[in-house]
C-alpha cells in the first residue's frame, strides 16, 4: 500500500492540490508572465511587497489547455481542451512530478524532482525555458495568487526554495520539517503552509519575509493539505492516523482531529467553502466534512482505491478516481450520493477540471492516455495519447 501512496503522490498537486491542486495544488494560470517595468521584488514577496504582475489572461473565447506531466518520458503534453488533441511533448526535467499554473495563465512550471530544478514553459509558444536550480529532490510547487513568486518543496534537502517569477531568480532555502511533500498557499497570499511527513507537522511560511513559524503538530503520515476560499481554515490529510485535522490561520494553532476512513488521502474543498471531501484510500469511500463543525457525515461509498478528488467550478460534483478499478466516480454535492462509476484508463492518477466546468481530464498512469469526461453527461470521450507515465495534470484559465 505505501508504495501505490508513492504513486499517488505524484498526482496530487496542490496543488494542486489542494483547493486544487486544487492542490494543485493545483491553481489555474500559466505562460510567461509580463511585468510592468519595477524594481525587482525579493523572492517570496508576499501581496504587500512590490507592484502586482500585470494580468495576461487568455481572450475571452480562447479555449483552456491542459499540461499533462509524463514521468517516464521527462516530458509534458499540452492538449487542446478544444479539441482533445495533443500537441508535440515539451522536454523538461528528470523525474518530473509536481506542475502549477500562474494565475495569469501566462507560464507552466513543472517540478523535476531527479534534476533538482523547476523548468518554466511559456504557454502561448509551449516552449521551455532554461531550468531553475531549487533544492534536492522538488516535489511539489505552488505560486502566490499575486503570479509574483513560486515556492518548491525539496523533499530530501527539508527546504523550500522561495523563486521571483519576474527574474527566475531563486531565494533563500528556507528549512522546514522532515521529509516535506505538500504545499498549499492561503488566497490572500499571505502564508504558505508545507506538510511535512516524517515530522508529523505543517510549517506555516511568511510571505512576505520567507521565514518559518512554529510547527503545527498534526496526525501520523500527513499527505495532504487544502485551504478553505476564505482563507481561515487548513485541513491536513494523515493516513496513518485516519484523520484530518484543521489549523486555524489566524493563530495557526491545531484543532481537535475529524476522524474518516481508513488510509485517507485526497482532498477538496467546494468552492463555497462549506464543505471538503476526503478519499479514504482502504475504506473505497468518501468522507464529507462540513466546515462549519468540522464533522464528517455518512461515507460516501466510491470504487476501489481512491485517492484523488477534483471539484467543479460550480460546486455540484466532486469526481473521485479510482486507481484500483480504473474509474471516476461523481458525486452530487447536493445529496452527497454517488454516479455509476464511469470507466477510465489503468491506473488513474491525477484529474483537473476546466474553469468553464464542462469537462474532467483524467491521468491514466499505466495507459499513457488521458481520459475527457463530459460533466453534463459524465461520459467519457476517446482516451487521449500522452507521453510515458503520465502523472500529473493542470489546466490554463
Amino acid at each position: 500500500m505505501r508504495t501505490r501512496i508513492v504513486r499517488a503522490m505524484r498526482a496530487t498537486a496542490l496543488g494542486a492540490a489542494a483547493t486544487l491542486v486544487t492542490l494543485a495544488a493545483v491553481t489555474p494560470a500559466s505562460a510567461a508572465a509580463r511585468v510592468a517595468a519595477r524594481p525587482a521584488d525579493p523572492p517570496g514577496g508576499g501581496p504587500e511587497a512590490g507592484t502586482p504582475i500585470l494580468p495576461r489572461l487568455p481572450a475571452p473565447g480562447v479555449p483552456a489547455t491542459a499540461y499533462v506531466v509524463n514521468n517516464g518520458s521527462k516530458t509534458v503534453t499540452p492538449v487542446s481542451t478544444a479539441t482533445n488533441v495533443a500537441g508535440k511533448p515539451i522536454r523538461v526535467g528528470s523525474n518530473p512530478d509536481a506542475i502549477a499554473v500562474t494565475p495569469n495563465g501566462a507560464t507552466v512550471y513543472v517540478a523535476n524532482e531527479g534534476a533538482g530544478t523547476i523548468t518554466p514553459i511559456n504557454t502561448a509558444t509551449n516552449v521551455a525555458g532554461k531550468p531553475i536550480a531549487v533544492g534536492s529532490g522538488p516535489r511539489a510547487i505552488a505560486v502566490t495568487p499575486n503570479g509574483k513568486s513560486a515556492y518548491v518543496v525539496n523533499r530530501l534537502s527539508s527546504t523550500v526554495t522561495p523563486v521571483s517569477l519576474a527574474t527566475s531568480t531563486t531565494g533563500k532555502a528556507i528549512p522546514v520539517g522532515s521529509d516535506p511533500w505538500t504545499i498549499a498557499i492561503t488566497p490572500n497570499g499571505a502564508t504558505v503552509y508545507v506538510v511535512n511527513v516524517l515530522s508529523r507537522t505543517v510549517t506555516p511560511i511568511r510571505t512576505c519575509t520567507n521565514t518559518p513559524g512554529t510547527p503545527i503538530k498534526v496526525g501520523a503520515e500527513a499527505l495532504t493539505i487544502a485551504i478553505t476560499p476564505n482563507g481561515k481554515t487548513v485541513y491536513v490529510v494523515n493516513s496513518r492516523s485516519n484523520s484530518v485535522t484543521p489549523i486555524n490561520t489566524a493563530t495557526n494553532t491545531a484543532g481537535k482531529a475529524i476522524p474518516v476512513g481508513n488510509d485517507p488521502f485526497g482532498i477538496a474543498i467546494t468552492p463555497d467553502g462549506k464543505m471538503a471531501y476526503v478519499a479514504n484510500m482502504d475504506s473505497n469511500t468518501v468522507s464529507p466534512i462540513s466546515t462549519a463543525t468540522n464533522k464528517a457525515g455518512k461515507a460516501i461509498p466510491v470504487g476501489v482505491f481512491p485517492f484523488d478528488i477534483a471539484i467543479t467550478p460550480n460546486g455540484s460534483t466532486a469526481y473521485v478516481n479510482n486507481e484500483g478499478s480504473n474509474s471516476v466516480t461523481a458525486i452530487r454535492t447536493a445529496t452527497n450520493t454517488a454516479s455509476k462509476p464511469i470507466p477510465v484508463g489503468d491506473s488513474p492518477q491525477g484529474m483537473a477540471v476546466t474553469p468553464d466546468g464542462k469537462a474532467v481530464y483524467v491521468v491514466n498512469g499505466s495507459s499513457n492516455t488521458v481520459t475527457p469526461i463530459a460533466t453534463a453527461t459524465n461520459v467519457a470521450g476517446k482516451p487521449i495519447t500522452v507521453g510515458t507515465f503520465p502523472v500529473s495534470i493542470a489546466v490554463t484559465p
